[in-house]
């Protein structure tokens, strides 16, 4: 590239202008490995240009992104040779994303575990569900990809049994109910599902009451589907969103009372029927107690 016009510019800038479709990381690994040359010559990015040098880019491609090891806990509540569950603390992130590239449950077990299934590739490792960052309890790991295959096609099939706990808020009027609405992306507020649109993708949630308290309802809930939020969204749209859940119109608390309780599937080491249960958290039983 010969600069025209480009004069009192950075070179780091002058590249991000000319160069938009790589990323301002990207190109400052190229400069500090010496692959950006001004003038024949090797250069800083905080080289102010004068106009007129000549810039030579020689690119390189990206290495590939692999979730690495942290010695972090991770509580186990059951493994066999094909698949293991985990009892996911409210809080934790479970594989890499925006804004979140450690501490994550895969950097967990990745250190624990020295193989695991990589159908879902370098930074999803073993992952074949997930439950939101605020959610905590069961979620399972495969162990290699024939597991990994064999729990998808059952999450697929829907037989696969998820129970989840939720604190509502409002007294839910009937003793159990389901509700079947559409959930789709928001198209105002995209960090949202919305099951106010007329499409959308099929959605079953079915409920059942635990426990009433004055202003507030404790639920059995079972998802028929693994929609994002699904349960989140469901309940918001028949007015009684999860407490603690300020994104679907709770008042905000430390958490969000949404809890996987209970999961059962079939093992394809064990070639049995498995069901694993996470106790109530602390802080969620504090939550029950204080009502």
């Amino acid at each position: 590239m010969n600069l025209t016009g480009d004069a009192g510019k950075r070179l780091d800038h002058f590249l991000q202008e000319h160069l938009p479709q790589f990323s301002r990381s990207r190109l400052q690994s190229w400069i500090k490995e010496g692959r950006v040359l001004v003038n024949g010559s090797v250069a800083k990015a905080s080289l102010m240009l004068h106009g007129g040098e000549s810039v030579e880019v020689s690119p390189a491609d990206a290495a590939p992104l692999r979730a690495a090891p942290e010695d972090l806990p991770l509580e186990i509540l059951y493994q066999d040779a094909a698949v293991i569950a985990i009892n996911k603390p409210a809080g934790l992130v479970v594989h890499a994303g925006a804004g979140a590239e450690s501490g994550t449950l895969v950097n967990r077990l990745v250190h624990h575990f020295a193989v695991l299934s990589q159908v879902g590739g370098d930074l999803r490792p073993g992952i074949v569900h997930r439950l939101d960052k605020g959610t905590s309890g069961v979620l399972l790991v495969a162990r290699n990809d024939p597991a990994h295959r064999a729990l998808a096609a059952q999450f697929a099939g829907r037989t696969v049994e998820k129970t989840y706990l939720a604190l509502v808020h409002g007294r839910v009027r009937n003793e159990q109910g389901r509700v079947t609405t559409p959930i789709a992306r928001d198209p105002v507020r995209r960090i949202r599902m919305t099951a106010r649109l007329a499409a959308g993708r099929s959605a079953l949630t079915e409920y059942r009451v635990l426990r009433r308290f004055e202003n507030f309802t404790y639920l059995e809930i079972r998802l028929g589907t693994g929609r994002t939020h699904q349960i989140r969204v469901h309940l918001s749209s028949i007015g009684h969103p999860v407490a603690g859940d300020k994104l679907y119109g709770a008042p905000p608390a430390e958490r969000v009372f949404l809890h996987a309780w209970r999961i059962a599937f079939s093992s394809p080491a064990a070639d049995q029927r498995v069901t694993v249960e996470a106790p109530l958290p602390g802080d969620l039983a504090l939550w029950l107690a204080a009502l």
